[in-house]
């Protein structure tokens, strides 16, 4: 048995006993495939992650920078209470269309608002608009500008937020100092801001599974 195989396996003997059958999730990724968007939605054992992540946190507002096909969104919003608001910024009019219709067929329209542009764009006016801060953000977009993710993100938040990266090992590529591809440059930009800034305490794990081996960033606000 190959080591990716063996991975795999274990991924769903994890996934079968701790996240049960869902249509809904299923329905999304099946929808999202369907419309040709690209296979990078988080795993099923991280979205559940996430999920409980949310609920930890006790979150109430969420932000997220990266909507890709809702699934990840969708198991961020079913942790927000009744009065919860999840903003979610997606760069593709297509994905963001079809983020829209997997929400809704989960019920949770009410709680999430989807914004269609450059994140980078986005961001200031989210900042403009002097809204509560955001208790996590969960930061899954194009990984060249994850340091200025980072970076808004802390002025979005309050002391005790957490903020999370996703894709941060790329491989194990983000520890080769001989890479200059910009997604391994943009990342490892930001694990190095997140170890210096004076306001962030972080940490990153590395996984394997069904999405290969990658790992992903944690990191609070601290003041």
């Amino acid at each position: 048995m190959s080591e990716s195989q063996l991975w795999n396996d274990v991924d769903d003997y994890l996934i079968g006993h701790l996240s049960p059958h869902d249509e809904v999730l299923e329905a999304a990724l099946r929808d999202s495939d369907a419309a040709g968007l690209p296979q990078i939605a988080v795993s099923a054992a991280a979205g559940k992650l996430l999920h409980l992540l949310a609920r930890i946190q006790g979150a109430a507002r969420i932000l997220e920078i990266g909507t890709l096909g809702g699934y990840s969104t969708i198991l961020l919003a079913r942790a927000l209470p009744a009065d919860g608001r999840l903003i979610t910024l997606e760069y593709s009019p297509k994905h963001a269309e079809v983020a829209s219709r997997n929400i809704a067929r989960a019920g949770l329209d009410k709680l999430v608002e989807i914004r269609v542009g450059t994140a980078l764009d986005s961001l200031p006016a989210l900042a403009d608009e002097n809204a509560a801060p955001f208790d996590l953000v969960f930061i899954d977009a194009d990984k060249a500008n994850n340091p200025n993710y980072v970076e808004w993100a802390l002025k979005l938040t309050r002391p005790g937020s957490l903020i999370i990266v996703d894709n941060v090992v790329r491989g194990g590529r983000v520890a080769d100092p001989a890479n200059t591809d910009p997604d391994v440059l943009g990342t490892r930009a930001a694990i190095e801001l997140i170890g210096s800034h004076p306001r962030l305490s972080g940490t990153a794990i590395q996984t394997v599974g069904e999405k290969g081996y990658d790992g992903f960033a944690l990191a609070r606000v601290i003041d």
